[in-house]
């Protein structure tokens, strides 16, 4: 297989990086003029309608910052803040407010972004006073450009008294958001198209934003957004609800203007350096470090699947075949500081992400990519669905689902579910020991309980079910025989007179040194 360098935006470094956007200074030279206002009528329909033009059109790239923007380091861009007068609604009876990020640095598309109350659009403009900026330069070629490159929302959701920010949308077409107490991590994205394939993976972009003012007692908001690329153009609408968790509901309408394969539905971004089956190198003292732990999928005939995340020395692609799937998601498990000792980054508070589909899918797979990766800056997990026969030219392709960002999935109500995977190797004969924790087991279950272990190469040597008083639970140690396989996919499940009682747990074990050369 081959490697492929990470290509996506670093959503974790900027968060290192303190790249934050203050408050923007929000007065009528920020608004359209009155003359524009008047004939702009807006619906979801307005966005179907761009869309579908667009799509008839040559494509054209996304306009970008000048040079003198983009050219700017981390440092200086830092320095670009929001005039901290009043947010876009901050000083209304609406619970919601909006503030916007400045393009530079490795923001380089400009994002048009309309108000929209009455049923009528008002683009947002920008003024030499919008920003404070480390020099007058900076000022005049932001107001010379005229545009941004995205926004954040902010509600009351940690308490009533301030507005949190719990969304961005910031880059191509990624967003990420956070429930009630949790700290950005994993981010969700638009669309995505031809991941990881020879020609290079083309990158759909979020070109406009328009953003309903709700009414001072509603508890949601609704934002549309173009997209746009070189294969098609696309309509989206989003129903935010922030709360404990947060959910989004997504409605999509595509036009593509090719024939594409390969394209990934509700597509997820996360980062997994090492924890669980990758242990730590010596040289950080953080047990763990990621932002997801394991893959989940809920398929169409309700078996639970749990996946353990890896970072392989070389790019890794799994598919995971379904048929009216239920749903996905990349979960961060492990709640506890203990795990990951990092005072900094709080890995234990980093959201789960779950794709649930509102309607049939029908078939397909949901594909999983594990990229390798040196660094926690670097997002090098993604998980999609990609539905059988991809997308025609010219054939309109609709769908509908849910994103929750949650702390922890319970996808067998009642039931046992895994908290821990580990690895090792036996002293006496070499096999390889997998080791996986299952919560809620009590010590009576055990006496009626079997394991379900297969794996399609090499040999399961043996099973062994023991409690584990810790955590209210049971252990699991497989041992393996690779034989003379390079690679194979383990599957071991928990069962109660034939009746699956836990979640299945999915591992590829691949041969240490195979892709490096060891």
């Amino acid at each position: 297989m081959m490697t492929v360098n990470h290509l996506y935006p670093s959503l974790s470094a900027l968060i290192k990086a303190g790249l934050c956007a203050f408050l923007l200074f929000f007065s009528l030279s920020s608004l359209a003029s009155a003359e524009n206002v008047k004939d702009a009528k807006f619906s979801h329909q307005t966005v179907l309608d761009l869309a579908k033009k667009l799509a008839k059109e040559p494509y054209k790239l996304p306009k970008q910052a000048p040079i003198s923007l983009t050219r700017l380091d981390a440092e200086t861009y830092q320095k670009i803040r929001f005039q901290q007068h009043a947010a876009i609604w901050g000083n209304s009876p609406s619970p919601f407010s909006i503030q916007l990020f400045a393009p530079g640095f490795l923001y380089k598309n400009l994002v048009n972004i309309d108000i929209v109350e009455s049923g009528k659009s008002v683009p947002i403009n920008v003024t030499e006073s919008s920003f404070k900026v480390p020099n007058p330069e900076i000022a005049k070629a932001l107001a010379q450009v005229g545009k941004y490159a995205g926004f954040r929302l902010h509600y009351p959701l940690n308490n009533s008294q301030d507005k949190n920010e719990f969304i961005i949308f910031q880059g191509a077409s990624y967003f990420r958001a956070v429930s009630k107490g949790q700290l950005y991590g994993i981010s969700a994205r638009g669309l995505a198209i031809d991941v990881a394939e020879p020609k290079g993976e083309e990158h759909p972009t979020f070109t406009h934003f328009w953003i309903e003012r709700p009414g001072r007692e509603q508890k949601a908001i609704v934002v549309h957004a173009l997209l746009n690329s070189k294969s098609v153009t696309g309509a989206y609408r989003f129903g935010i609800y922030p709360d404990d968790p947060t959910h989004m509901d997504v409605k999509v309408t595509l036009f593509p203007r090719a024939d594409i394969p390969h394209i990934g539905l509700a597509p997820l971004t996360s980062m997994f350096l090492h924890g669980g089956m990758v242990p730590a190198k010596s040289t950080d003292y953080r047990p763990e470090v990621h932002n997801s732990q394991a893959l989940a999928i809920t398929t169409g005939n309700n078996e639970h699947l749990w996946r353990p995340l890896n970072n392989p020395s070389s790019l890794q692609i799994s598919g995971f075949m379904d048929e009216h799937t239920k749903g996905f998601g990349l979960i961060q498990r492990d709640r506890q500081f203990v795990n990951y000792q990092d005072l900094e980054a709080h890995y234990e508070l980093r959201p789960s992400l779950w794709v649930e589909p509102i309607e049939d899918w029908g078939k397909g797979q949901v594909q999983l990519f594990e990229i390798p990766s040196n660094a926690d800056s670097n997002d090098n997990i993604v998980a999609y669905w990609r539905p059988e026969g991809g997308l025609k030219k010219g054939q309109t392709f609709s769908y509908n689902y849910r994103l929750i960002w949650l702390n922890d999935i319970n996808p067998m109500p009642g039931k046992t579910k895994i908290v821990r995977s580990a690895k090792g190797q036996s002293s006496e004969d070499g096999n390889r020991v997998m080791i996986i924790d299952f919560s809620h087991i009590s010590a009576e279950q055990l006496k009626t309980l079997s394991i379900n272990a297969s794996s399609n190469h090499g040999k399961v040597v043996k099973t062994k079910l023991i409690a584990n008083p810790n955590i209210d639970g049971a252990r699991v140690f497989l041992t393996f025989n690779p034989e003379n396989a390079d690679v194979a996919e383990l599957r071991l499940q928990l069962m109660n007179k034939n009746i699956p009682i836990s979640e299945t747990w999915l591992y590829r074990w691949i041969k240490p040194g195979l892709f490096t050369g060891e």
